[in-house]
């Protein structure tokens, strides 16, 4: 029971008895699982504080032993009542929040050598069993009160929660309506609504005439300012100017077949 020797070497001036010795033993096993001793009696005193030590006074009253505790971890604190029973004691523990209460009795000789209570070596036997007596008869129903805190990302690793807002396909976190913003640019000059087709030389993008040499999908291979062989002479089209094809845009298509259209009886032999 390591941290159980300094302790009674602490207490050991106050240990008269063999269950001054077995308490020191239940109150370390209370803070090896994450409670800390506030004091005794059944009211809380003035500046108190958590402590891995007996408060004075613990061993006042051989027959009744009352003492509290807090969890490291929140708020829960215990209310803890040993009452010897002639050679037994039984530990009435009461969770004070939630009023459970759990017990156990021990049998003070199966764990306490009383003619060593000099020697911390050769006072304790069957620690073990005393260990396991106490996580199943009162931490166990209880409940550990350690709480894990946020695990930090390390250096280099990713957030989960960002990782999450970033899938693919996960739809994106609604916001109210006040707080998104509008999903266009807003223009600089209220005035300059359809400026792309007033002013077809300024640069500007989002004109109400769709032109084909400026849509964002690839030029056809002809620049209209060049001339069209057969259709336009060169610098018929200024140039970057917007440029309505009156034609499918394209060189070498082939005309019509004068067979598509057949005249009536093409099939009879003598016409």
């Amino acid at each position: 029971m390591a941290g159980l020797e300094p302790l009674y070497a602490w207490a050991r001036a106050a240990v008269s008895r063999p269950q001054d010795a077995l308490i020191c033993a239940v109150h370390w096993e209370l803070v090896r699982h994450g409670y800390r001793c506030l004091g005794n009696g059944d009211q809380a005193g003035p500046d108190e504080r958590r402590s891995e030590l007996l408060p004075a006074g613990w061993e006042a009253n051989k027959e009744l032993y009352t003492l509290r505790y807090q969890a490291l971890a929140g708020a829960r604190e215990l209310l803890l009542k040993a009452i010897m029973v002639d050679d037994s004691m039984i530990l009435n523990v009461m969770d004070c929040s939630s009023q459970k209460v759990a017990d156990v009795t021990l049998s003070v000789a199966d764990y306490i050598n009383p003619e060593h209570l000099d020697d911390f070596h050769k006072v304790y036997k069957n620690t073990e069993e005393l260990r396991t007596r106490i996580a199943s008869g009162i931490i166990a129903p209880l409940g550990i009160p350690t709480e894990k805190a946020p695990k930090e990302p390390e250096a280099g690793e990713k957030d989960p929660d960002l990782l999450r807002d970033s899938h693919p396909l996960r739809d994106p976190p609604r916001q109210p309506l006040g707080a998104r913003p509008p999903s266009w640019p807003s223009p600089v000059n209220p005035f300059a609504v359809g400026g792309e087709d007033l002013d077809p030389f300024g640069g500007r993008s989002g004109g109400m005439v769709l032109d084909p040499l400026r849509s964002g999908f690839p030029r056809p291979g002809i620049d209209p300012s060049s001339g069209i062989p057969g259709r336009l002479p060169p610098g018929a089209v200024p140039p970057g100017a917007r440029f309505d094809p009156f034609s499918p845009v394209g060189t070498g298509r082939a005309g019509p077949d004068p067979d598509h259209l057949p005249p009536p009886g093409y099939d009879d032999m003598f016409m």
